[in-house]
Order: C-alpha cells, then structure tokens, then sequence
C-alpha cells in the first residue's frame, strides 16, 4: 500500500508541473497575442494554408474542405455537449459516479474559462480570408479548440483509468490526440482562428484535462487511506 500511495504522489506532483505549465504556456501566448508579437506568424500560417494566387481559395479539393468542416464540428457546442451527456450516462450505468461528476465538470469549466477569456481578450477573427465556418463571438483563444482538448482528453484519461489492457490505453490517447490535433487544425484553414488562438485553446483545454487527472488521482489516493483497515497493536 505504501509503494502504491508513492506512486500515486508522484504521478500527482508531475500531472501538477505539467497543469501549471499548460497554464504558464497559455498566458504566455496570450502576452505575446496582446503585445502583438504573433501577428506576423499567424498571417504566415494562415496565407500558407491558401491558394498564393486567389487567399479567398484553401489549398486542396473542395471535398477536403468540407472534410475540414466536417472535422471543425467535432469541436463544436452541439457535438461536445452530445459526447459528454453520453459519456456522463455511461459512466454511471457503469457505477462511475465520480467519473461521471469530473467529466462534466471539467467540460463545464473548460466551457465558462472560455467564454469568460474571450470576452476579457475580446480578438477580433482573422479577416484576411473568407470565414469557411460561421462564427459569432471573440477569436482568443479558440473555443472549439479549449473545448475539444478538455473534453477528448479527460474523456480519454478516464476511460483509460478504467482500462486493464495497455494497448488500448495507448490507442485511446492517440485517437483523443489525434481528434484534438485535426480540430485544432481545421479552425486555422477555414480562415475562423489565427494559429496564436488555437495553440492557447489547447494549453487552457490540456490544462483542464490535467486538472481532471489531478483531481482523480487525489479523490482515489483519498479513499485508499480512508478505506485502509486499521493496523492492530503488534501487527506489521
């Protein structure tokens, strides 16, 4: 038991250097964004994601573009909403009650943290190109991509904890990841986010997830010592 609550500390004291350096990393992209110092990279990026000869034109096919829309709205309110629901209804047909309650509140506080940063940095979107999406509020940082990091990987933490075999483990991480990446992507090339707004999404959404494995590791380290029967005099 001894060795096991080691573990589980130092998993908790790396999970929470890593928390604070998503975190870190996010304000750090937000000084550089207010400072403008991103300004010329994002142009870059953005332009280089289009036809040189027609910016109103997204390199590739036209059904590559709507594949882009397709993927963008994994990332979106109604998706994120319809995966959590499901996965909360899951997590407690399965008697995962406290999976179920950091799931939600994760994807809850990702949503509220998001909003609330929008409407502090309050960036307009890029108007270098056409918008292939629609958009109706601030472009920093990136809600899809917040979103999609909060949700797909505290989603694929949790399903992971529950997971005996390795493989899946590691398969799960990487389609969460792959998910995160592809989102995250999609907002730059439909012209609806500058880079700048979707890298910070994915620092305040991994930051979230983190937060989430935090808190799982510490409520299970919890009720290892409460559960723990006590020791008799005499016994070792």
């Amino acid at each position: 038991m001894l060795s096991l609550l080691r573990r589980v500390e130092s998993r908790i004291l790396i999970l929470v250097i890593a928390a604070a350096g998503a975190l870190w990393g996010f304000f750090n992209i937000a000084s550089e964004v207010t400072e403008g110092d991103t300004s010329v990279l994002d142009r870059r990026i953005l332009l280089a994601l289009r036809n040189p000869a027609n910016p109103t034109d997204p390199i590739g096919s036209r059904s590559f573009e709507e594949a882009m829309r397709d993927v963008t709205a994994l990332g979106g309110f109604t998706v994120i909403t319809l995966v959590t629901v499901v996965g909360c209804v899951m997590f407690l047909l399965h008697r995962r009650a406290r999976h179920a309650l950091i799931f939600a509140g994760t994807v809850l506080l990702a949503q509220v943290s998001g909003q609330l940063l929008k409407t502090h940095y309050d960036r307009p979107r890029p108007d270098l190109v056409p918008h292939g999406s629609y958009v109706y509020s601030a472009s920093f940082p990136s809600g899809h991509s917040t979103l999609s990091a909060a949700m797909y990987l505290t989603l694929a933490m949790l399903v992971a904890s529950l997971e005996l075999h390795r493989g899946a483990k590691v398969m799960v991480y990487f389609l969460a990841a792959g998910l995160v990446l592809s989102i995250g992507f999609s907002r730059v090339y439909l012209g609806v986010h500058w880079p700048s707004d979707v890298l910070a999404g994915w620092s305040l959404g991994a930051a979230w997830a983190l937060a989430a494995f935090l808190v799982l590791l510490h409520v299970g380290k919890a009720e290892d010592i409460v559960g723990k029967p006590a020791t008799a005099p005499g016994e070792s």
